[in-house]
């Protein structure tokens, strides 16, 4: 059974961490303003978009890895609480759209 939530209690409305801090004092000092319908709408539809081609797998990739590489991204992978082969293929895809440049 999951705990009713107290609206009133001000310590709900506490930022979590310095990230949300700023977001909400950005928030009051009235920055963020509402969309226009049907720019929402355009949005919301090319972001839509933009996760399903994220998630579109049409091809599949063997490759090989030293045991202490994979361990490592194993671990890595863990940490961010995703899956060692989605972590991967977020690595080759970022390299790839250049958002990871080598040296």
């Amino acid at each position: 059974m999951s705990k009713k939530r107290d609206y009133t209690d001000p310590k709900m409305f506490e930022p979590l961490d310095a990230e949300e801090a700023e977001i909400m004092a950005s928030r009051e000092r009235g920055e963020w303003v509402s969309m226009a319908p049907e720019e929402l709408k355009r949005t919301k539809k090319k972001l839509q978009e933009m996760a399903r081609n994220t998630l579109k797998k049409s091809e599949r990739a063997t490759i090989r890895l030293a045991k202490a590489d994979l361990e490592g991204i194993k671990m890595m992978a863990a940490k961010e609480g995703i899956g060692y082969q989605t972590l991967i293929s977020s690595l080759i895809h970022k390299y790839v759209t250049g958002q990871i440049e080598t040296s």
